[in-house]
């Protein structure tokens, strides 16, 4: 039999091809083809880091409801918490890191709509929220979405939030579009603008900070339902198995105590647990 020989160019070519064979793949992909810990080394995750009660970095790691609910997934999934890698995952950006892989799954306040699910898929939802506003303490002056219209309004580049006032809530409404919502707080909080726009159950976790207290509010509108889920790259089959583990959180409790450790200090109230596949709108 006839040896071929290998040249290192050919060895190049089939370096590269195996590297552009695993860029693309998530974490959890690859696991499945072997590594340590039973074929499991890591999952990795995206959140947000700038959102208080749900998904923020701190000085002691990560914390917040999506956290928390991202922590459960992984196990059962078969990771334990220090297998999972946690990547900050912008409103703008979310899409893109599933499609290249960046992530296995994301859990950072991601609202389902039509748009997003022609690009991914998702497990949940396994949280209903509400869009509503923060106006600062003293502002009485909105008391529907129509006052919108006259007002400066900030919300995050590539958010449900921002796309529902542009299309449908207050089209005449000066809208702000910053990066994070941190920064559309310090332009509340200095007067640039008259009101933060998102979900109720982020807006909550802002107001409920200990340096903030006392200086916003929510304005109480439902203006929209959020259904947040757990994004996966098209395709995936982390879809039925994220949904199992969903599913097993709110059957044995963990869900309801995940609420109330990162809402109860905010006086959140928020809706029953959703079944999986039930969107709101």
């Amino acid at each position: 039999m006839k040896l071929r020989k290998v040249t290192a160019a050919s060895a190049a070519v089939i370096a590269l091809a195996l590297t552009a064979t695993a860029c693309g793949e998530g974490a959890a992909e690859k696991d499945a083809k072997g590594g340590s810990e039973g074929g499991k080394g890591k999952i990795t995750v995206g959140i947000k880091f700038d959102q208080p009660g749900l998904g923020q970095k701190t000085p002691q790691g990560y914390a917040g409801f999506d956290v928390d609910v991202a922590k459960y997934v992984a196990k059962e999934l078969g990771y334990s918490e220090d297998q999972i890698e946690f990547k900050e995952s912008k409103s703008q950006d979310r899409e893109n890191m599933l499609s290249r892989g960046d992530v296995d799954f994301i859990a950072a306040t991601y609202s389902i709509n039509d748009e997003r699910e022609k690009k991914v898929d998702f497990a949940g939802p396994y949280l209903l929220a509400h869009q509503d506003l923060l106006v600062r303490a003293d502002d009485d002056s909105i008391k529907s979405a129509e006052d919108l219209n006259s007002k400066k309004l900030c919300s995050v580049t590539g958010s449900t939030s921002a796309q529902n006032v542009k299309q449908k809530l207050a089209p005449k409404a000066q809208l702000q579009e910053y990066p994070t919502y941190s920064a559309c707080l310090t332009g509340l909080q200095n007067g640039a603008v008259d009101a933060l726009t998102t979900d109720d159950s982020i807006l909550a976790g802002y107001a409920a900070q200990d340096s903030h207290k006392g200086k916003f509010k929510l304005a109480g509108l439902e203006l929209s339902n959020e259904n947040y889920g757990i994004g996966v790259k098209e395709g995936s089959d982390l879809k039925a198995k994220i949904n199992a583990a969903l599913e097993k959180m709110v059957s044995d409790g963990s869900w309801e105590k995940a609420v109330e450790a990162n809402f109860g200090p905010a006086n959140y109230e928020n809706e029953p647990a959703p079944k999986i596949g039930d969107i709101k709108k």
